[in-house]
């Protein structure tokens, strides 16, 4: 019979491309992942992975293998969720989360108080990963639900294999000192309140950067950007030297200092928020307290 981690290790391979990176992603060593493999290739009897440079490919018998794996994992999930409902139906055991840093800041962290109220035998395992990671933390089972947000406005991208729900809309206002002149603006800011203001921002290849490009899409003067951080806080703290301005999502907004006021824009920056899950996890009791704990928080964060 073939042996499940040997099943979800060839998956991983086949999806990253090789034994280390894999390795990476299931939590072993590579030479752990190589011996799963053979496990695997002794147990039906034919080579399943051949090398291709610095990597591997699929020989047509590991495709054969990999293509099949779906519904295996489903079959499992589905005994799993059948054990489960013959219970109470009671949240209990670890749901591993994996979602992007702000998501855990301002959506997770503040309803962990409450679920463990509610559901003292659920024990939540938090990890950060960025959004196309997380969903293939969960595709390939080593994580249960994921966090994760479009991308630019595109919609997230799902396997046939999971299910979404939508949990949140994040939205992004200029924060800058209480002294400045634009924090005297009685409506929401405009493109043209903005222009000539220097600015901290989010590095290149982040979400807050992309907001921050398009508001300056259609103005043909480069907005005047003096700093790129990664770090929110680090970023308030230039804000509250008076010396620039900033773009921060709310979600990864710390609660502000006195002397820091944020202010709307009259075109909002926004970004969907995606819980996501493998279809054959849709009872779980775990999964479904989570996601009823995240819709109730996500109407507390605004």
């Amino acid at each position: 019979m073939i042996d499940v981690s040997a099943l979800r290790a060839l998956r991983s391979v086949a999806t990253l491309g090789t034994l280390a990176r894999a390795a990476d992603e299931l939590g072993f060593t590579a030479s752990a992942v190589s011996q799963q493999i053979k496990r695997l290739e002794r147990e039906v009897g034919v080579p399943v992975l051949a090398p291709a440079g610095r990597g591997v490919v699929l020989t047509p018998a590991g495709q054969a293998i990999v293509d099949s794996a779906p519904e295996v994992f489903q079959a499992l999930e589905h005994c799993a969720e059948a054990a489960r409902s013959v219970a109470d139906g009671a949240p209990r055991g670890t749901l591993r989360i994996v979602a992007f840093s702000t998501g855990i800041r301002g959506l997770i962290a503040p309803i962990v108080p409450e679920l463990a109220t509610r559901c003292p035998e659920l024990f939540l395992h938090i990890s950060e990963e960025d959004p196309e990671q997380a969903l293939r933390s969960v595709e390939a089972g080593t994580a249960d639900l994921a966090l994760s947000h479009d991308a630019d406005g595109l919609p997230v991208a799902l396997s046939p294999a999971m299910t979404q729900q939508h949990v949140h809309t994040d939205v992004g206002d200029v924060v800058l000192h209480r002294s400045h002149s634009l924090a005297q603006v009685d409506r929401p800011l405009t493109v043209d309140d903005l222009a000539g203001h220097p600015w901290v921002t989010s590095p290149p290849g982040t979400v807050c950067y992309q907001w921050f490009r398009r508001l300056f899409a259609d103005v043909g003067e480069e907005p005047d950007v003096r700093h790129l951080i990664d770090d929110f806080s680090t970023q308030l703290s230039l804000v509250a030297s008076g010396d620039v301005i900033a773009l921060v999502p709310r979600l990864a907004r710390p609660p502000l200092r006195e002397d820091l006021v944020a202010m709307p824009l009259r075109r909002t920056p926004k970004r969907e928020v995606y819980a996501a899950w493998r279809r054959s996890a849709n009872a779980s009791p775990a999964i479904q307290a989570v996601l009823r704990a995240l819709s109730l928080g996500s109407a507390k964060a605004g």
